[in-house]
């Protein structure tokens, strides 16, 4: 596996809402996204999740674990998908050149900042039955 290609993607819920950015800079399609990011070399995918959390999104997160991964339909990226739990922090954009807004959203309210869908995999999570406090 070529690590260096591989995008970790921390999803951070609390309440009833998880953590999306907006991008400074769409990408096609991708506006809203869960704090996102390469995995450097020599990290784990759950430490890039938590790395990128905290640098675009300035909350301190604790990865829990892997829910999926998927070729982004819009990036073509591969991404993995980290269930992460809010530790601390003030969400807000942490990197300006990269975040513009950063928003909790209610689960049932994603679908009006993204579009297309989440992905299957997230979204049970999600909706599941319990989530971890």
């Amino acid at each position: 596996m070529n690590v260096a290609a591989v995008i970790a993607g921390a999803v951070v819920a609390r309440e009833g809402e998880v953590l999306l950015i907006r991008r400074a800079v769409p990408e096609g399609t991708l506006v809203w996204q869960f704090p996102a990011g390469k995995v450097d070399t020599g990290e784990s995918v759950s430490e890039a999740a938590a790395r990128e959390a905290l640098e675009e999104a300035g909350v301190v997160v604790e990865p829990l674990l892997v829910v999926g991964e998927r070729f982004h339909p819009v990036t073509s990226r591969r991404v993995v998908y980290v269930v992460c739990h809010w530790l601390s922090g003030e969400a807000h954009p942490a990197s300006p050149r990269e975040v513009a807004e950063v928003a909790w959203v209610p689960f049932f309210d994603l679908v009006d900042y993204i579009p297309a869908g989440v992905y299957e995999p997230v979204w049970n999570y999600l909706t599941g039955p319990a989530l971890p406090s």
